[in-house]
């Protein structure tokens, strides 16, 4: 029998582009900042993760300049053979503080944390339980797992309750309690406080992803401080790719915590360390994020109003309560033309969010909030949006 190795890519492909879920690839040719030049146009952006506007803070990009002078452009090696710069220990030290809490490790990515780390949490004798609506990276590190594997609706902590009794009566080794703290498509928080109360009566550890939390909740500090609960969630992973505008995974917890990712997490094991440059960022960026709080303070100045004036309009914000605000279109094919015009006729970058990264009928734009916005460049999306969503019948 002859077979057509790649032939199923072109009628993939195909399938994907008539179902509008293709996603269109734009390329920035200046800085991540509000208005930057992508694809030969200067536009307004409104759909990147630098919260804060850390990437382009002068203290942080400065820090990085400074150290790759003096260590290079790259590690050279894993970080447990040769790749760990003094630099590293530093951040660490200095990003537990932070956290409040004994130690922290720095990963390649937080994709990466939850492929290396959950797997080596629980295995055959234990269950996970797992938000609906986990992002894509803790699903891939939960499906590692030989664990039994349940789920609860979304942020429903009743549902929460039921699954730890079955867990619980099956006589489970150890029971993970896994969620996002923000979530990354609806910009809901996590109710965190109520799950580490579940988590406490039936002994299970707790594990929230926090990368759209750090650098916007808790005055920067993430969900767990937002909610006080220092020292009761077991295991923090984050991004400094996000609110602190650098790169990079990160766990924070307890000392053995650390330990014993630093021993058993083969994505950490078995990937180059940071270049010394992006260490130093990331010190700089969580130093910036310490001493100069007008940063978070703007960043939810900004949230509030747009939100605000978004919902007036009767757009459909879902459940929001961060600088995630999603306009939910329904139609992808309507989504992506909403994206499109905004781009090509206002001079607004939005990212079109369709499946799988949302269900079909949830498709969306992402709009997410940015401390170096101005209240005019605010106004002038506003105005854009909704020029372009009475266009198309949206509102």
């Amino acid at each position: 029998m002859k077979r057509e190795p790649e032939a199923f890519l072109k009628e993939e492909i195909k399938n994907i582009y008539d179902s509008n879920l293709n996603w269109v690839i734009r390329h920035l040719e200046a800085s991540s900042k509000p208005h930057s030049v992508v694809d030969g146009k200067n536009v307004l952006m409104l759909n990147t993760n630098n919260y804060l506007g850390l990437a382009t803070h002068p203290k942080v990009m400065q820090a990085s300049i400074d150290a790759t002078k003096k260590y290079g452009a790259g590690a050279g090696a894993v970080p447990v053979i040769a790749g760990t710069f003094n630099l590293t220990k530093e951040f660490q030290e200095k990003f537990a503080k932070f956290k409040e809490v004994e130690a922290s490790i720095l990963c390649q990515t937080g994709y990466a944390v939850n492929s290396g780390v959950i797997p080596q949490l629980i295995g055959k004798d234990d269950v996970v339980i797992s938000d609906q609506l986990n992002h894509g990276s803790i699903i891939d590190g939960v499906r590692l797992t030989s664990a039994k594997r349940l789920v609860y609706k979304h942020c429903d902590v009743t549902d929460l309750g039921v699954q730890l009794k079955e867990a619980d009566k099956s006589g489970a080794r150890r029971i993970l309690i896994i969620t996002d703290g923000v979530f990354s498509m609806d910009g809901d928080i996590a109710p965190l406080d109520e799950i580490s109360k579940f988590a406490e009566e039936y002994g299970a550890m707790v594990f929230v992803d926090d990368c759209h939390g750090e650098g916007v909740l808790g005055e920067g500090r993430g969900i767990v401080a937002h909610f006080k609960l220092q020292g009761k969630v077991h295991v923090e992973g984050g991004s400094m790719s996000k609110g602190f505008g650098v790169f990079g995974g990160t766990v924070a917890g307890s000392k053995d915590l650390i330990e014993y990712i630093t021993n058993k997490s083969r994505t950490y094991l078995l990937s180059t360390a940071h270049p010394p440059g992006l260490v130093a960022a990331c010190i700089a960026a969580v130093d910036v994020v310490e001493n100069e709080p007008e940063h978070v303070k703007k960043l939810w100045d900004h949230t509030n109003y747009f939100k605000k004036e978004v919902q007036e309009m009767g757009f459909n914000t879902g459940n929001s309560q961060t600088p995630i605000i999603p306009l939910i279109v329904g139609d992808p094919g309507k989504a992506q033309k909403l994206g499109e015009l905004l781009f090509t006729e206002e001079s607004i970058y939005v990212t079109p969010i369709v499946f799988p990264m949302v269900a079909k009928e949830l498709s969306r734009i992402r709009v997410q909030m940015n401390a170096l916005l101005s209240k005019e460049d605010l106004n002038n999306a506003l105005g854009a949006i909704e020029r372009i969503g009475k266009k198309l019948d949206i509102i």
